[in-house]
């Protein structure tokens, strides 16, 4: 069976943000993305267009250093909805992130219009990135 177009979409956008290529996003992304994260950290709400959502992404790697890496092993998709499963690993001021989640996106034309980022351990996540 052939992988769905917008599981594609997704396995081209895990790839450009381990490789820091934005360039790449910016294809991927709708102008008016939103993007929204959960949790109570600096980089934790509701980012509304690309420049906002690329803004978090700066963050994520200026806490981390840059050693934020999201393994994607599982992603399903359908017409409208793309889920990846993964895990999230970095390193920060001797702390260590290892946390499995769910990223959900909604996809249209293409594009990632729409995104909710879930994570099996919330209050974890929170600790590191704060």
């Amino acid at each position: 069976m052939a992988e769905h177009p917008n599981a594609a979409v997704l396995r081209k956008a895990y790839d450009a943000f381990d490789k820091g290529d934005m360039a790449t996003l910016a294809e991927l992304f709708a102008e008016d993305v939103v993007w929204h994260l959960p949790g109570r950290n600096p980089v934790s709400g509701v980012h509304r267009g690309r420049d906002a959502v690329f803004a978090a992404f700066a963050k994520f790697f200026e806490l981390s250093g840059g050693t934020l890496k999201l393994d994607d092993h599982t992603i399903l998709a359908d017409d409208e909805h793309a889920v990846a499963l993964n895990r999230a690993t970095a390193s920060r001021q001797a702390r260590q992130l290892d946390l499995l989640g769910a990223d959900v996106f909604h996809v249209r034309n293409g594009r990632i219009v729409e995104f909710w980022a879930f994570s099996e351990d919330q209050r974890l996540d929170d600790e590191f990135w704060s």
